[in-house]
């Protein structure tokens, strides 16, 4: 019963969209890694990416404007990790909020001997447990140019690292994955990362294992050939995770 009904709500917010199938073809052609997806994942990127805009608002910060076509950018790659998951994966939360640039964002940290040091930093994203994704939109335009940087992605993968409690490298695994096998490859290529750089890798991978997940899982999506080269066994787990091939 429930399963009918949310297919019926579902159905309106499609048949009543504010984008047309010729709108979003457009938003599409201006983001180069969604080339390489065929006219069915299209279809159900654009589907979900209007359920997404449905179920999350995004609002600007320090004046920034909401234009249909930010709308469109943030949906179409927030929804390209989850294009053959589902929404449910974005459960739990319902804000996105744009600055115009980089922003300052208050930080707090403990050192080993107990000091609590606190301060501010410029940020281009972050994503909040329970809480909203932030993002800079002067950082946030480029994404999807096929050069390895992706805010957008980034940020969104943390929020599914966080489905399972805070954002540690080890979201919610598919049914049919080991998660023993997730952590010892993990592991082991963030030792490695940690001491060796990587061609076409962003070395703030290499802060902890939330980052090395969420930067890696930019360049999976961007220049995956960069990521096989590199780490060939964390491709392969990230195909079986994001249920997509990208290469």
């Amino acid at each position: 019963m429930f399963g009918i009904i949310k297919e019926w709500r579902e159905q309106r917010i499609l048949d009543n969209s504010e984008f047309t199938h010729t709108d979003w073809l457009h938003a599409a052609k201006r983001i180069v890694i969604l080339d390489r997806l065929d006219e069915d994942e299209l279809n159900r990127l654009f589907n979900l990416a209007t359920l997404f805009l449905a179920d999350k608002s995004i609002t600007g910060a320090q004046g920034f404007e909401i234009t249909d076509a930010v709308k469109q950018s943030i949906a179409l790659q927030a929804c390209l990790p989850i294009l053959n998951l589902s929404l449910e994966w974005y459960a739990g939360w319902s804000s996105i909020i744009i600055y115009p640039g980089s922003y300052k964002s208050d930080s707090t940290t403990v050192d080993e001997m107990g000091i609590v040091h606190e301060g501010s930093q410029h940020r281009s994203g972050e994503a909040w447990l329970r809480g909203p994704v932030i993002l800079s939109w002067k950082d946030a335009k480029h994404s999807g140019e096929r050069d390895g940087h992706n805010v957008v992605i980034h940020e969104f993968v943390h929020k599914l690292d966080m489905l399972n409690g805070r954002a540690n490298g080890f979201p919610p695994l598919q049914a049919d994955m080991d998660p023993a096998r997730w952590t010892e490859i993990m592991t082991r290529d963030f030792e490695d990362f940690q001491t060796h750089r990587k061609s076409g890798l962003d070395r703030y991978g290499a802060t902890n294992p939330a980052e090395f997940f969420a930067v890696l899982s930019e360049v999976f999506f961007e220049t995956p050939q960069k990521l096989i080269d590199a780490y060939p066994d964390i491709y392969d787990i990230m195909v079986k995770f994001f249920r997509q091939t990208p290469l």
